[in-house]
C-alpha cells in the first residue's frame, strides 16, 4: 500500500486515507471492542458502505490515515470536521483501528498532528471534541495534547445496558504549541535566508 507523508512524528505519520484500506476500516468499524469507544458502535457496516462512508469522509471533511512509521502501516484514521472558515473552528476525530497499537502513544502523536495542521495550516481557532466519559484513555490522551474539559451531556448515550454522560472538551489555537509544521517552515526559511544572502554577496 502507498501511502504519502503529509505531516511527520516520531512514530506515525498522516497520509491521504486509502480507499484500498476499506477492507481493514471495515473490520474495524465492525468489531464491537473498537466500535463501544465511538460514535459508530449502532452501524452495521459491509464493504461497500464503508467504502462509500470513507468516501463522504474525504469528501466533507480534513481526515487522514494515521500510518505507523517503521513498517508504513495504516492503523486508523483521524478528522477535522464541521469547518467553519468564518467562525474558525471545527470539531476533531480519531480511532485506532489496530488494536496491536493502543496504549503505545500513537493516537497522542496522531492527535497532536492534526491539531498542527488545523491550527498552523487551516488557521483554525478553536478545535471540539466530544468523548464518552467511561473512555478514560482516550481523555487522558486529548489532556496531555492540551484539551480542556468544558462540559459534559449527561446521560446521552446508552451503552451495555446503562446510560453514560459525554465529555465536551476543546482548545485554542494559543493554547497549543506546534510539534511539526513551525518546525519545518523555520528550518526552510533560515535555508532560504542563508542562499539569498550567498546569491548577493
Amino acid at each position: 500500500m502507498k501511502y504519502f507523508r503529509k505531516l511527520v512524528g516520531q512514530r506515525c505519520y498522516l497520509s491521504p486515507i486509502s480507499l484500498e484500506d476499506a477492507e481493514r476500516y471495515t473490520e474495524w468499524v465492525n468489531d464491537m471492542e473498537i466500535g463501544q469507544f465511538v460514535m459508530f458502535s449502532t452501524a452495521i457496516f459491509d464493504l461497500d458502505k464503508e467504502r462509500e462512508a470513507l468516501q463522504r469522509l474525504m469528501r466533507e471533511s480534513v481526515s487522514f490515515a494515521i500510518v505507523e512509521k517503521d513498517n508504513n502501516k495504516a492503523v486508523g484514521n483521524c478528522s477535522l470536521m464541521g469547518i467553519s472558515d468564518v467562525h474558525r473552528h471545527a470539531q476533531f476525530g480519531i480511532f485506532i483501528g489496530d488494536k496491536t497499537y493502543w496504549n503505545q502513544g500513537i493516537g497522542t502523536e496522531a492527535t497532536a498532528l492534526i491539531l498542527d495542521y488545523g491550527f498552523n495550516i487551516l488557521n483554525l481557532q478553536n478545535i471540539s471534541l466530544e468523548v464518552f466519559g467511561f473512555n478514560k484513555r482516550a481523555i487522558r490522551c486529548y489532556e496531555k495534547v492540551g484539551f480542556k474539559f468544558v462540559g459534559q451531556r449527561r446521560d446521552y448515550i446508552f451503552m451495555a445496558g446503562q446510560y453514560h454522560d459525554v465529555m465536551i472538551y476543546d482548545i485554542l489555537a494559543k493554547e497549543f504549541s506546534s510539534p511539526y509544521v513551525n518546525d519545518i517552515f523555520e528550518r526552510s526559511t533560515s535555508e532560504d535566508a542563508g542562499r539569498d544572502k550567498i546569491a548577493f554577496e
